[in-house]
């Protein structure tokens, strides 16, 4: 769910998560956090919302969290152990891991009944993604380890952009053959 759509009382976050599901033709919503989030979570499952968790590295909190790893030290990763079994008592579909320690992904894995899909959480998850900007390279400063680029499309697309603004600039675009 959007940024602060899901901040609010269980009663807001569901009616948000209802707008998405009936307006926006979402088939589910991901709600990123843990225990803070669990009676919203409970609310919408409760009324038929497939909700997905989210827990580890959470992007609508960097700007508080940043990029680091989470989940490195006892007290932090057993937080996040707590925080799956938390959401899963709530009722989530499937749980995102990101960004934490490889061997607390497989434990935290084996520990919950639902599915659990990483991203930078090594590969006891059950599932795996990347975002398709890092993926196919679009951007050269962001860098996470995790990210296995399988193309550089960014340099690319830069590349074609420069060519395209140039001949529109020098009057080579659009042509004869380019207009009807």
């Amino acid at each position: 769910m959007p940024f602060l759509s899901f901040h609010g009382s269980p009663e807001s976050t569901l009616l948000n998560a209802g707008r998405f599901l009936k307006e926006a033709g979402a088939d589910a919503v991901k709600v990123e956090g843990g225990e803070i989030r669990a009676a919203s979570i409970g609310r919408m499952v409760e009324n038929g919302i497939p909700v997905m968790g989210h827990l580890g590295l959470t992007p609508q909190s960097v700007k508080a969290i940043g990029y680091a790893v989470q989940g490195t030290g006892d007290e932090a990763a057993e937080r996040i152990r707590r925080d799956a079994r938390i959401l899963e008592d709530a009722g989530v579909f499937a749980l995102v891991l990101e960004n934490i320690p490889a061997a607390l992904a497989a434990q935290i894995t084996a520990d919950v009944s639902m599915p659990t899909i990483g991203i930078g959480a090594g590969p006891e998850c059950d599932g795996q993604v990347l975002v398709v900007q890092d993926m196919l390279g679009l951007y050269e400063d962001i860098h996470p380890r995790f990210v296995k680029r399988y193309a550089q499309l960014g340099a690319e697309m830069r590349a074609a952009i420069k060519r395209y603004r140039s001949e529109v600039e020098d009057g080579d675009f659009p042509d004869e053959e380019h207009s009807y």
